[in-house]
């Protein structure tokens, strides 16, 4: 049976909040304040820290909302574009990636499951070889976030969205891998067959304890760009060379799009 192997994104594969990461590109491209900046460092602080629970996860929620409200769609996208490798390369977990390509040897399929918004978690997906992303859908009119979710990568829906891919796909999910961080991601860990609990928070750790699940301990962050493999040139190229060959361009009349900052 064709089976798959799914990833938490966030302290997972890279070593902070994907989401919070672009803060500051998107200070420099007119999104949003100094103390906005502030508030964003101050809150991945906490999550690094203190880890992800329901509640801190709900304040997470709240604070992205109102923060993004009234951006533009695509200058998001273009910035998350242009800072891609400069913002996520150091951060990627050697460990993780060596996992991906293992997995991707054994012939399964690599997908992210992401709590982290499309805009960002796509990008990296894509640079990271996965077959499928997950992410929460920010809701959008004319062109424009509302601060409303569209639909929240979270939790128990994360674990529904493995079941769906894999009752489309055929995958058996006894066969199937899972890699988390966080004690909400506990309903994704138990629908598959390989759960297991990476750089855990305290909550996870005990459960995972209790569960007799493997813990696996990532330390080393490496240059993404150093460890794309082989076999996957085409991503690499696209992700650098589109960003260079339209960065001028594509930044120019993103600047000329953007609201003043708050």
């Amino acid at each position: 049976m064709p089976a798959a192997a799914f990833f938490d994104l966030d302290k997972t594969i890279i070593a902070r909040s994907s989401a919070l990461a672009f803060s500051r590109p998107f200070q420099a491209g007119g999104l949003i304040s100094r103390r906005a900046v502030l508030r964003s460092a101050y809150a991945h602080f906490v999550y690094l820290v203190g880890g992800a629970d329901h509640d801190q996860m709900e304040k997470m929620r709240q604070f992205m909302s109102q923060l993004v409200a009234g951006w533009d769609v695509a200058t998001v996208r273009e910035i998350v574009a242009e800072t891609l490798h400069t913002v996520v390369d150091p951060l990627v977990y050697d460990e993780a990636v060596t996992l991906i390509e293992e997995h991707h040897a054994a012939g399964r399929e690599v997908v992210i499951v992401s709590t982290s918004g499309t805009e960002v978690v796509e990008p990296i997906g894509r640079l990271l070889g996965a077959d499928t992303v997950v992410a929460t859908r920010l809701e959008e009119v004319d062109g424009r976030y509302t601060g409303g979710i569209a639909y929240y990568a979270y939790g128990e829906e994360k674990a529904a969205a493995a079941r769906r891919l894999a009752a489309e796909r055929g995958w058996d999910l006894a066969e199937c891998y899972a890699y988390s961080d966080s004690i909400t991601d506990v309903p994704l860990l138990a629908a598959v067959g390989h759960p297991h609990a990476v750089n855990p928070d305290r909550d996870l750790r005990r459960a995972a304890v209790a569960r007799g699940w493997p813990v696996l301990t990532f330390a080393k962050p490496v240059a993404l760009r150093s460890r794309i493999s082989p076999a996957r040139p085409t991503l690499a190229a696209l992700a650098v060379g589109g960003a260079v060959a339209v960065g001028g361009l594509v930044w120019a009349s993103a600047r000329r799009r953007r609201p003043e900052p708050a």
